[in-house]
């Protein structure tokens, strides 16, 4: 079958859109180049293998999982169903914290990404401070599996620790503590192909969506530098009750929430108050 084949087959699976996403992803080219090929025959395997991701899609599996990678912040990160799918908002994170760094010219921070997952959000950040120290955890065995392997693929050097939370963390000083913690309150509407597909453990944060932040907050002063920056992702309706409760466990702190694009609060940020 050609390249224009393939695409006409796939849209009665899926969208025109991912359809060629997946299509380019075997044949390992841009999607926009496939419009330079569509005469191109496509060997057998590749069909099989296309074939069979489609028929996945239809059983409505994110296609990020499909295809096995995701682009974040221009990296490619290896994901699967042991970690979350980063999305758009976490990348912002990441934008805060590389600002934050860059500002306090701060070239070798050590820092600290709790409930890593596929690493993206440390691993990023040892890619553009390589002077870094970076520590990596996370409770699930498979996904710092993950994690590892980008890590490796990436060419990236960290530290890799099974903890839940700081509980197997040995006590050090960080420049900055980040985490996106599990935060969907437990009777919260989320999508099907979300609740589905991605690991619960990664999604759901109690009754109010804070118990992970809870646990984090408690055990989180004995981690700080004086000058320190906690970057969080948040959930949207809980900024003030997670301001608080910042407030309340860190003293002389300074508490920022952030807006994404979308103009939800969906960061929350912890400095020194040096008024």
């Amino acid at each position: 079958m050609t390249v224009e084949e393939l695409i006409v087959y796939g849209k009665k699976y899926t969208s025109s859109t991912h359809a060629k996403m997946l299509l380019a992803n075997f044949l390992e080219v841009n999607p926009l180049e496939l419009l330079t090929i569509l005469d191109k025959v496509v060997e057998e395997d590749k069909v099989n293998l296309y074939k069979e991701a489609l028929l996945a899609l239809s059983e409505n599996r994110p296609i990020q999982y499909v295809i096995g990678h995701v682009n974040f912040y221009g990296l490619k990160f290896k994901v699967n169903e042991n970690v979350l799918i980063p999305r758009f908002e976490t990348e912002e994170l990441v934008e805060n914290i590389k600002n934050y760094l860059e500002n306090k010219n701060i070239t070798n921070p050590k820092i600290l990404d709790l409930g890593c997952g596929s690493g993206v959000i440390g691993l990023t950040l040892k890619h553009f401070f390589p002077d870094s120290l970076v520590t990596l955890v996370d409770i699930s065995e498979e996904a710092l599996i993950v994690a590892e392997d980008n890590a490796k693929t990436l060419g990236l050097d960290a530290n890799f620790i099974k903890s839940d939370w700081f509980s197997n963390v040995p006590i050090d000083k960080y420049d900055v503590i980040t985490s996106n913690p599990p935060y969907i309150m437990t009777d919260e509407e989320i999508e099907e192909i979300v609740k589905n597909n991605e690991p619960h453990l990664a999604l759901y944060g109690g009754i109010d969506g804070l118990d992970c932040y809870r646990n984090i907050l408690k055990d989180i002063n004995n981690y700080l530098k004086d000058d320190y920056l906690i970057a969080f992702e948040i959930g949207y309706l809980e900024g003030s009750a997670l301001k608080e409760l910042i407030n309340n466990t860190i003293p002389n702190s300074k508490v920022t929430i952030k807006k994404d694009l979308s103009n939800k609060d969906r960061m929350l940020f912890v400095e020194k108050n040096i008024d």
